[in-house]
């Protein structure tokens, strides 16, 4: 054998040794299993749009990015997200949405010009996962209504929520859905009551 096949054999044998010791990938998401989602919610009167979402990008990584002592992150390359980050967000919220206030997401639905509209847009300001203490998330959000003679007419509020989590990163992820199920709680309830009452402010140590 010569020297060139030896190399080529040994390296081959290291890379798969490595491979074969490096640890499995674990995928993870943020849309909670059905029986942690809340109760279908009395069917509002208008049509609902959540639009696409803004995430850091300092955590819109395929992999899930943990934040370690004041100033340091961790990319975990071995624990990832099962979709873009703010793709997950979006759905987990949508479907958040969608049973508190018993409708669908207009996205692929038809529109139907005789009912008023509802848009929702969220602007995440922070997400931030540090194990063994909390699961953070910093929104700014706005509710842009159409009505059906054209007038139009909108909110801008913001919430933020803090969730206590474990020390593994499954535990930081369902922290992270209990964040995302309360700012749904604090938007569909907002939007219940500012859809009936222009007067309705945003909802006060959220």
């Amino acid at each position: 054998m010569t020297l060139i096949a030896r190399a080529l054999g040994t390296a081959a044998a290291l890379s798969l040794a490595a491979c074969s010791s490096s640890a499995p990938t674990q995928y993870y998401t943020l849309i909670a299993p059905p029986q942690a989602q809340a109760s279908m919610g009395q069917p509002v009167p208008f049509q609902l749009q959540v639009q696409s979402l803004r995430m850091p990008v300092q955590v819109d990584q395929p992999q899930l990015v943990v934040r370690q002592g004041n100033g340091k992150l961790a990319i975990l390359e071995s624990e990832r997200w099962g979709s873009p980050l703010a793709d997950e967000f979006h759905d987990a919220l949508v479907g958040q949405l969608e049973h508190r206030l018993g409708t669908r997401d207009l996205a692929g639905l038809p529109r139907d010009s005789n009912r008023d509209q509802l848009a929702v847009r969220v602007d995440v300001r922070r997400f931030e996962s540090i194990p063994g203490h909390y699961a953070l998330v910093d929104t700014v959000w706005s509710l842009n209504l159409r009505a059906q003679d054209g007038q139009r007419r909108s909110l801008t509020c913001s919430t933020q929520t803090t969730e206590k989590a474990g020390a593994t990163i499954e535990e930081v992820v369902v922290a992270h859905q209990r964040a995302v199920a309360v700012l749904a709680d604090t938007i569909a309830e907002t939007s219940r009551q500012w859809v009936a009452a222009p007067q309705t402010a945003c909802p006060k140590g959220r």
